[in-house]
């Protein structure tokens, strides 16, 4: 990422700590996108934003999936069509040439705060 790109990213902060649920998802919106999080307190990174829309039903579900291991990959489980998209880099396991988008995203004090 060039300089002139870093100054247009900025930390957003989309809700706080308070409104995480520990393994689990919530759906938040980072300006107009919905975007779902998961909180993994026990590890480190314990925090991981994917794109909460599935992209193969079109429904904004993902952050109502159910967090899965899969051979060692942490995963969210569509709840429609039951995909499994990594939450490290959104790459769906069964179709590896599909996934959603994920971001950085951190605690800052008592707020989660995504780069966008």
């Amino acid at each position: 990422m060039n300089a002139a790109m870093l100054n247009e990213v900025k930390w957003q902060p989309v809700c706080s700590v308070d409104d995480l649920v520990a393994g689990s998802g919530v759906a938040v919106l980072l300006g107009q996108q919905p975007v779902a999080l998961f909180w993994l307190p026990e590890l480190e990174p314990g925090l991981f934003a994917l794109a909460h829309r599935d992209p193969f039903s079109g429904a904004e579900v993902l952050a109502h999936g159910l967090i899965c291991d899969i051979n060692g990959e942490l995963t969210v489980a569509s709840p429609l069509y039951k995909q499994h998209f990594r939450l490290a880099d959104g790459v769906c396991l069964e179709d590896t040439g599909v996934s959603v988008a994920c971001w950085p995203v951190r605690i800052n004090g008592d707020q989660i705060e995504i780069m966008g």
